[in-house]
Formats: structure tokens, C-alpha cells, sequence
């Protein structure tokens, strides 16, 4: 297989590994925001898909902005100041937007460095599990840049302002041990394991009925930024829309007659 993001399905789960192992992975190209974005929007489209795992191939996760590129002033990182800002916009700050509007649960499944826009991609998942080889540096500030991706918003998130602050002044890596003592990741493993960590929780979460788990992830995005009005206001509706589903109807039916439940999404 070839192409700068794979897209794998097997029953309700989607592995995306980014593939462009002569850049490390790098997604500050063209065509990987483009594959990036469309793998986005095909698994939005196909509600056979209950769960997104992302990884990368190779010795490393991402390491985000290609260097090299900056050197050459080529692509996004070359014009004048109004052309840089607009290639920001209608390039790799493209990937927050898909990866956010992203309906169903993503799991990074970090397999090595995961470096400035690479480390804010795994932040911008739902779940991280790392391997032990596994790094994460928001190392913007070391090559004289600042997080041009939407960084500052979902790092903070993640592990909290002052640790993300550490991290963003110093630009200095944490190891996978740092970032599950840190709450960036919720399981260090083994390298050879990472995959099936990683498709064990896919797995888990995929169990559960398809909308329900669509609505949940877009009340617990909401919820970091809306009204408690606001979010109880939507929280009534979609759980009106919940109650009328078949799934709900046959979650409730296995609960009652002790046997495992088949959801439909319907």
C-alpha cells in the first residue's frame, strides 16, 4: 500500500497510519493535509465506523513541520508575512479542523517521537497510549516559531496550563513514563504492543452503540467551552434523540434478558 496517510478498516475500527517515512511523518505537506483531512471526512461518511486509531509508520509518530521545508522557504513556510498566514490557514491548520469535527472517538497510538505539530496532532485525538520508545516535544520555540496549529489550545487541555507552558518555553521533550504521569497518555506499552493496545480499547469502545457514542463525543467537546445552560440544553435534546434509537431499546433488552447486546446504529 502507498500514499501519505493509510486507511485500513477491519469491522467498525479505522487504522490511519501516517506513511511519508522520508520526512519522519512530517504533516506540514500538502498532501498529507489533504489525506489527512479526506480520511477525516471519509470516516464521517461511513457509519459503519464506531472508532479511529492513528499512527505512524515507521521509528517515528510525526515530527510535524518538515525542517527542511523552513530551511527552503518552500511551501507553506515561504511568501510574505500575508502569504505565510494564509498558508497556515489553507494548509496544516486544516488538520485541527477534520480531526476536531471528527464524529466518531480517535486513539493516537504513539509509536515514537511525536514532535511539535506531531506532538499537537496526538494531543488533538480523544485517547493517547504510548509505546516506551515514544516522545512528545512542543518544540516550536526551538526553531524560533510558535505553535502555528492550534497547539495552545490542545495541549493545555490535555495536561494543564502550567505543564503545557513548561513545555512550550522550554521546547524540551518528556519521555512516555513523563507523559502518563503527566496525563498525556493513558497506557505506556511495550513497542510490539502498541497496535494491539491500541485496537484492544478501539475494541471496548466500539461495543457500544455507534450514535451514542457520536453524541457523547460531542457533548464532552462542547462541555470544555459551553454554558452549563447551554450544554444541559444540548444534553436534553441528543439524550431525547438517544431515547427514541433501537440500540438503546436493545441495550436495555440484553441488560434485562443477561445476554450481550447487537447494536445496529440505527
Amino acid at each position: 500500500m502507498s500514499g501519505p496517510v493509510l486507511y485500513e478498516q477491519h469491522d467498525s475500527i479505522v487504522t490511519l497510519t501516517l506513511n511519508k517515512h522520508e520526512t519522519r511523518n512530517a504533516i506540514s505537506e500538502d498532501e498529507m493535509v489533504d489525506a489527512i483531512e479526506a480520511a477525516c471526512a471519509r470516516i464521517n461518511a461511513d457509519k459503519s465506523v464506531r472508532v479511529a486509531v492513528l499512527t505512524g509508520a515507521g521509528s517515528a509518530f510525526s515530527s510535524g513541520g518538515n525542517v527542511k521545508d523552513m530551511k527552503d522557504k518552500k511551501g507553506m513556510f515561504g511568501g510574505t508575512p500575508t502569504e505565510i498566514r494564509d498558508g497556515y490557514r489553507n494548509g496544516i491548520q486544516r488538520i485541527p479542523l477534520a480531526v476536531y469535527h471528527l464524529e466518531v472517538p480517535i486513539i493516537a497510538a504513539v509509536n515514537g517521537p511525536a514532535i511539535g505539530a506531531g506532538c499537537d496532532l496526538a494531543m488533538m485525538c480523544d485517547m493517547r497510549i504510548a509505546s516506551e520508545k515514544a516522545i512528545f516535544a512542543e518544540s516550536f520555540v526551538k526553531v524560533g516559531l510558535i505553535p502555528g496549529d492550534g497547539g495552545a489550545r490542545f495541549l493545555p487541555r490535555v495536561i494543564g496550563i502550567s505543564r503545557a507552558n513548561e513545555m512550550a518555553f522550554t521546547g524540551e521533550p518528556v519521555n512516555a513514563q513523563t507523559a502518563l504521569a503527566w496525563g498525556m497518555v493513558s497506557r505506556v506499552v511495550e513497542p510490539e504492543k502498541l497496535l494491539e493496545a491500541a485496537h484492544e480499547l478501539a475494541a471496548r469502545v466500539a461495543a457500544n452503540p455507534p450514535s451514542a457514542l457520536r453524541m457523547t463525543k460531542k457533548l464532552l467537546q462542547e462541555g470544555q467551552h459551553a454554558q452549563l445552560a447551554s450544554l444541559l440544553e444540548m444534553s436534553a435534546s441528543l439524550q431525547a434523540l438517544a431515547h427514541q434509537t433501537r440500540d438503546h431499546a436493545e441495550a436495555v433488552d440484553a441488560i434485562l434478558e443477561k445476554r450481550t447486546p447487537v447494536f445496529t446504529g440505527e
